[in-house]
């Protein structure tokens, strides 16, 4: 992948008002907002706390990852109930047979996709998210029972590094289809980017599939019957909930207010997302639920929809501005979800959005670029690598 030639985009979404300072002239006290990707460490999966407890304006919004999984696991032994042994089984050899994508080893959402999918099928092995450590399981189908066999796992890493990658995934179906052959009776990735890879494959067979994140392409082949269903994280409440912390902070508000204003209730604007969205005191998250997108209600999900509890323009509030990140250019999730999600509620938020777009690979694509910090007014970051927040916090004086 080319590596990243534009650093900073910025997005005007308000212009000619000019630009107040939140919360002092020091950055250690203005918001620092982590999302998408929780700091924590990537062999235990536990919350980096030294990060989050960096200051009172230090938070973290995304999705109940564990949750996630979990939904995406019982929206396919849902589905499988509905079809018949001979249905699924197509070599007829008694299993059911199905091949895994793995995002990231190392990334939290990765590990819970991983583990809920192994649950629900009963192939996970001591609760391990390895890709080559799992058992055989069991299934209830419309006629019986299945024996599940998860006959391949990978994770998807790109040449260049950057994971979660969907040229991998498409490489990968032709290694399984070559060597698997009929034996392959679905398809299950962490994301649909990887999906969308492995259904580019021309030798791609004619089975289920499954993702998660319910981007634009992925709905839509639900619709057309080449995807079977993904997972929804609300990428809306999400985008919105970043910008609603930053916008409560550097308001004035703190303790409870912070992450019910705007939440839970109406903020003083009358805006409230719409999605429920959970305060974890434990980790200082903000996480968003989770819906499984099937053919029977994949229309709700059709590009285009915003969250009309977002509807108020804040023109009366001063206008912030935001240095943010995406940490991989390329992510299809992220620039063709997140990142219109992000421009359009900062549009509804009066908030200025100065971007930039990292590799995927390489943390410095993202922390060079974090820099000239009194230019703005709060911080949203979105690491690289999920045990990068020191690098970050310590560039804040």
């Amino acid at each position: 992948m080319k590596k990243n030639s534009f650093p900073f985009l910025s997005v005007a979404v308000l212009s000619v008002i000019a630009l107040v300072s939140c919360g002092g002239t020091a950055n250690n006290a203005k918001p620092l907002i982590f999302f998408n990707r929780q700091p924590s460490d990537p062999t235990t999966s536990a919350v980096d706390m030294d990060t989050m407890n960096f200051s009172d304006k230090t938070y973290y919004v995304g999705f109940d990852a564990a949750a996630g999984g979990d939904v995406q696991g019982k929206m396919i032994t849902d589905f499988l109930k509905t079809k018949t042994k001979a249905e699924l089984d197509k070599n007829g050899d008694g299993t059911l047979g199905y091949v895994l994508c793995i995002g990231d080893a190392a990334h939290n959402d990765s590990k819970a996709r991983t583990l809920g999918i192994r649950k629900a099928l009963g192939t996970a092995k001591d609760d391990s998210t390895a890709a080559d450590d799992k058992k055989d399981g069991s299934v209830n189908v419309k006629d019986g029972t299945l024996v599940v066999k998860e006959l391949a796992a990978k994770v998807m890493t790109g040449a260049d590094g950057s994971t979660w990658n969907a040229d991998a995934a498409k490489d990968a179906t032709t290694a399984w289809v070559s060597k698997l052959g009929a034996g392959i009776d679905m398809f299950v990735s962490n994301n649909d980017g990887m999906a969308e890879g492995c259904l580019s494959n021309p030798s791609f067979p004619n089975v289920p599939i499954f993702g998660y994140d319910a981007n634009a392409d992925a709905v839509a082949d639900i619709g057309t019957g080449k995807m079977t269903g993904t997972v929804s994280q609300n990428v809306d409440a999400q985008a919105a909930g970043t910008l609603q912390m930053i916008r409560n902070i550097c308001d004035g508000l703190t303790g409870e207010d912070v992450y019910k204003k705007g939440f839970t209730e109406n903020d003083q604007y009358g805006n409230k997302i719409s999605a429920s969205m959970a305060y974890i005191s434990s980790t200082k998250a903000v996480l968003a639920s989770n819906t499984a997108v099937t053919a029977a209600n994949y229309t709700n999900y059709t590009s285009g929809s915003r969250d009309t509890g977002i509807a108020q323009l804040t023109s009366s509030a001063k206008t912030l501005k935001v240095w943010i990140d995406l940490y991989n250019a390329s992510d299809n999730f992220l620039s063709s979800s997140y990142k219109p999600a992000l421009e359009y509620y900062a549009g509804k938020m009066n908030i200025n959005l100065s971007f930039t777009l990292g590799d995927g690979s390489s943390e410095n694509s993202v922390s060079d670029y974090f820099v000239n910090l009194d230019n703005f007014d709060a911080f949203a970051v979105n690491m690289v690598k999920t045990n990068s927040g020191s690098l970050y916090t310590g560039k804040i004086i």
